[in-house]
């Protein structure tokens, strides 16, 4: 089975849809995808990300097909406050809150961490990952311990339209990751395409393996410049987001 988690195109988080770039960019991906065999198509309840879909569906011919999962929607908790004094969300922390914390690269541990407990932050990373695990079941492969199990493997594509923070997590949880340094290591630019597949080496036995992450090369191919959305200053005297 292949995996493709996509982000949105450069979004308009005031209105909940696309700037104007973003739609270039989502019709872009779109004529990309218009050449993939795609069986299966789902998306976050969030305009940006449904009008993003909704490209591809259409070059697919396949508007009715979208089914929308809420939990794909964007990885959203209060602001945790954090040791510094800084109240933020988890993808944008500065480097000396995290980075010599260990806890913070265990895949398991780094959501049990004291400051995170008024976020209730365990609870709401197991609602993203047992929706993935819910949605992996319904096309065959089950979830035990850290291992997905099959009775017949099988060569579909499913495509998912989701958001930066939320593709991390399941990044995190497929491939056995903390989510921290994905977070703050990994930008998946807007509209970029990460693929993932099965491998089936023992019978009945599956891991997830990443093939490409965050690939914007139809942005490039349409004379499209990737979009800064999720990127921060290069260099600290840049004047750009901090």
């Amino acid at each position: 089975m292949r995996l493709l988690i996509i982000r949105h195109g450069d979004p308009d988080y005031a209105n909940d849809t696309l700037t104007e770039k973003g739609h270039k960019e989502a019709a872009l991906l779109a004529q990309r995808l218009s050449k993939e065999k795609i069986d299966y198509l789902y998306s976050s309840p969030l305009g940006r990300a449904k009008h993003t879909c909704d490209y591809t569906a259409r070059a697919l011919g396949r508007e009715k097909d979208i089914v929308i999962k809420d939990w794909l929607a964007e990885f959203g908790h209060p602001p945790v406050q954090l040791p510094s004094g800084q109240s933020t969300h988890a993808w944008d922390w500065m480097p000396t809150d995290w980075a010599n914390n260990e806890d913070m690269y265990h895949y398991k541990n780094w959501c049990k961490q004291d400051f995170y407990k008024e976020a209730d932050m365990e609870r709401r990373v197991r609602y993203v990952t047992d929706g993935l695990d819910e949605l992996l079941a319904a096309h065959g492969y089950k979830r035990e311990g850290a291992l997905y199990k099959t009775e017949q493997g099988n060569h579909d594509t499913i495509a998912i339209f989701c958001h930066f923070g939320l593709e991390m997590l399941l990044l995190s949880h497929l491939l056995g990751f903390s989510a921290i340094p994905l977070w703050h290591h990994f930008t998946a630019l807007t509209s970029s395409l990460t693929t993932i597949y099965t491998e089936e080496r023992q019978k009945g036995t599956a891991i997830f393996r990443c093939a490409g992450f965050g690939d914007t090369g139809h942005l490039y191919a349409g004379g499209e410049e990737p979009s800064f959305a999720a990127r921060f200053c290069e260099v600290y005297e840049d004047d750009t987001r901090h």
